[in-house]
């Protein structure tokens, strides 16, 4: 990886969780897994020895994808309560109602959760506002303008 992945302290653990379950749990169950379908027989007609493999073979991508990711993290401790920074929880003033959005890493986004990464076009809007500020952010349905309201 060229460039360093931004996490918060709880989206390194959260990786770091689902790296040792791979790890641990996970891939020895699909090594067991592939050596038992292996024991079945003819293995170009053995459908649970190709899903095995196939299973397998997709763990150890994800486990070598996330050691790189671990590896490079640049892990975000503290932040500013001065202005929006990754892992601020930035409440903002839209449209008479109040939405707190957590920014966060790439990595660790998921906006059904509220968690938005920064370099989401909300997240660029937002890195380094003050309270107070208005920003506005092109959508699929216009622009939409939003007043920071409050910093965590």
């Amino acid at each position: 990886m060229d460039k360093h992945v931004v996490l918060t302290k709880e989206g390194l653990a959260t990786l770091q969780a689902e790296y040792d379950d791979l790890i641990h749990v996970k891939r020895p169950d699909a090594v067991l897994r592939l050596s038992n379908a292996r024991e079945l027989g003819d293995l170009s007609e053995n459908s649970e020895y190709s899903g095995a493999k196939e299973s397998l073979a997709f763990m150890d991508g994800r486990i070598t994808e996330l050691e790189e990711i671990l590896h490079g993290a640049k892990v975000i401790t503290t932040h500013s309560k001065a202005h929006v920074d990754v892992g601020s929880k930035v409440t903002l003033h839209l449209k008479g109602k109040e939405i707190q959005f957590h920014i966060v890493g790439e990595w660790e986004a998921d906006p059904t959760a509220k968690k938005i990464s920064h370099s989401s076009p909300l997240g660029k809007a937002l890195m380094g506002k003050k309270v107070g500020e208005k920003i506005e952010v092109e959508a699929p349905a216009g622009k939409i303008l939003y007043k920071v309201v409050r910093i965590d």
